[in-house]
């Protein structure tokens, strides 16, 4: 009997016999058990075999957990043994990634993957699509189609109602959609993909084509490694149709409120001039994190005579060549805006008001990147599916260990580059612990960018460079706080966004906004994601402070494989499953 079987079957031993003291014992000291729903009925990692046995007392009786086994064959490597894992609770099955050291527990992963009886129809359980025969009585699928988006929202509630219509709430909608859950998804927009085609124009996806696949349908293998704005666009309205989902476009959504003896909302929206009420159970903000602009107030903005705007509002480069544009911020949105500008014929200054990390892209694919999301890695057997997963089992407390030697081993090889950035003044930064960019997003979402030729600019001085932060705004002018004066004909915000509660703020009440609380951030005790520890993104994907709220967003990769647990918490409470939350998170801050 391997390690593994033996631990595993040491493990089931302690849980059948309700021994919770007796499986914390499998664990080391220094352990961590990330559960995504399984058990917890939450996004919970828990540490330590006091805070497993903790978590066992209060979870054990509901989830009944049986037949643990392994999928595949162990693989040990530096004193550390891993092992893909399988079980099953008294309302679903599971599986999970295992890391042994010594023979006990470093790290547990345990992931619901579906529901006992309410199993996806796929595979060999896939739909007839067609019942043949003769049947004066027939209903077409495109009659049914037809009467569900008649039905739906007007004469049937839906069961979920998702507000934003970005990747986020279509990889959502498609998984729901699977579950037999009735959603509407609302968009602001008039079609999917608008939201991207309304960009800039040189956007694209900085993230390279293995990691942003959607639930379901893979990108095609002639697909670009990083897709342009306007053909991600098409590919979320081809896959929105595809997915058969409810999706309502040019609808805006206006209020929102929660009936707590009913366990309702009342969703008040506008459908192309049409004003409709809707009566979801559940209620998902699907905003995204760069959704609601963070836009400054200064001195002199109601003077200035030039173009100004946030930089979610930028139309191109196309009116500005040969004008002078200042852009204030230094991250991602800020690069390209620059280079765009510049590749215009601008005159352009990029104002830097704190330090911003910098990673080649290419550099980042490799080394980043490579070994779980690339070609390389699909060849070596790593699914979309796996590297999800591989990722999702490395705790949140000791990811940024993982990160620091890789962020050692880019700043080393692109030395040369990062000292001409320096020579011409650009202030890097690699994060506070060196751990670099992932770990910048996932505690703040802000701070970096990733290079695809804006930083040759800025080191070869074609983007100019400022430092500080903006004293005012004259007529023709943006004046630094050092008394600099940088002529202007555009003033580009590139300053960020707001938490995602500020649309709870926006669309429900002040009140349930902080009832919420802050959402995004680790509690790191970092810049922008101040402490306590929380060990999961806050209020993401999961049970929040506000009944039947949720909150679904991230990048491709995080909407994808996150969409799935929320979509099984949102169908086990249409199905009347019990879902006893265990470790719902406290509130620390408000935004």
């Amino acid at each position: 009997m391997s390690d593994v079987d033996q631990w595993l079957s040491e493990f089931d031993t302690a849980l059948r016999a309700n021994d919770t003291a007796g499986a914390a014992a499998l664990f080391h000291e220094e352990s961590f058990w990330r559960d995504l729903v399984a058990f917890t009925w939450n996004l919970k990692t828990v540490e330590g075999p006091s805070e497993i046995e903790a978590m066992l007392d209060a979870t054990l009786e509901h989830t009944q957990p049986t037949n643990w086994h392994t999928t595949e064959p162990p693989d040990t490597a530096d004193g550390i043994t891993t092992a893909w894992i399988a079980f099953e609770t008294a309302t679903g099955r599971g599986n999970g990634l295992l890391r042994l050291r010594d023979g006990k527990a470093w790290t547990l992963l345990t992931a619901l993957y579906e529901l006992k009886g309410h199993e996806e129809p796929k595979g060999t359980h896939r739909p007839k699509g067609v019942i043949h025969g003769a049947d004066p009585d027939r209903v077409t699928w495109l009659e049914d189609r037809q009467r569900e988006a008649e039905e739906l929202g007007y004469s049937v509630d839906p069961e979920v109602v998702i507000v934003g219509g970005g990747q986020g709430a279509i990889g959502l909608g498609a998984r729901l959609r699977q579950l037999g859950v009735p959603t509407i998804i609302c968009e602001r927009n008039e079609r999917p993909g608008d939201s991207w085609r309304r960009r800039y124009k040189s956007l694209c996806l900085h993230d390279p084509v293995w990691y942003d696949h959607l639930p379901y349908i893979k990108f095609p293998e002639n697909w670009p490694v990083f897709s342009p704005k306007d053909k991600i666009g098409d590919w979320l309205e081809m896959y929105t149709r595809v997915m058969e989902l409810n999706y309502w476009g040019s609808t805006t959504v206006r209020s929102a409120s929660y009936d707590p003896d009913e366990a309702r909302w009342t969703v008040q929206v506008e459908r192309a001039g049409q004003a409709i009420t809707l009566r979801p159970r559940q209620l998902v903000l699907a905003t995204g994190m760069s959704s609601q602009p963070n836009l400054p107030v200064i001195d002199g903005m109601d003077v200035f005579k030039g173009d100004q705007h946030h930089s979610s509002k930028h139309p191109g480069p196309d009116a500005y060549a040969g004008r002078k544009c200042v852009v204030i911020g230094s991250n991602n949105s800020a690069h390209d805006i620059c280079a765009a500008l510049w590749e215009a014929g601008a005159d352009v200054t990029m104002v830097q008001r704190s330090s911003t990390h910098i990673v080649r892209s290419n550099t980042l694919m490799e080394i980043g990147l490579g070994a779980l999301y690339s070609e390389e890695a699909v060849a070596a057997g790593v699914t979309t599916e796996k590297a999800d997963l591989i990722f999702a089992s490395l705790p949140y407390r000791i990811l940024h260990e993982f990160q620091i030697p890789l962020y050692d081993q880019m700043r080393e090889r692109d030395k040369d580059f990062y000292d001409r950035l320096e020579a011409v003044g650009f202030q890097l930064d690699w994060g506070e612990d060196g751990s670099g960019l992932f770990m910048k997003y996932l505690r703040r979402g802000s701070g970096y960018y990733i290079d695809v030729g804006a930083s040759e600019l800025v080191a070869d001085g074609k983007i100019k460079l400022a430092h500080g932060k903006v004293a005012r705004l004259t007529e023709h002018a943006v004046e630094l706080e050092d008394g600099t004066t940088l002529e202007a004909d555009l003033v580009v915000y590139a300053t960020g966004y707001n938490s995602m509660n500020g649309w709870a703020a926006e669309l429900i009440s002040q009140d349930v906004a902080d009832t919420v609380g802050k959402v995004w951030g680790l509690g790191s005790d970092t810049t922008k994601d101040p402490g306590p520890w929380e060990g999961e993104q806050r209020n993401m994907w999961k049970p929040t402070r506000q009944d039947q709220l949720w909150f679904h967003g991230g990048n491709l990769h995080q909407s994808r494989h996150y969409s799935l647990y929320l979509a099984l918490q949102l169908k086990a409470r249409m199905e009347g499953v019990e879902t006893p939350v265990y470790g719902l998170q406290e509130v620390h801050h408000l935004a």
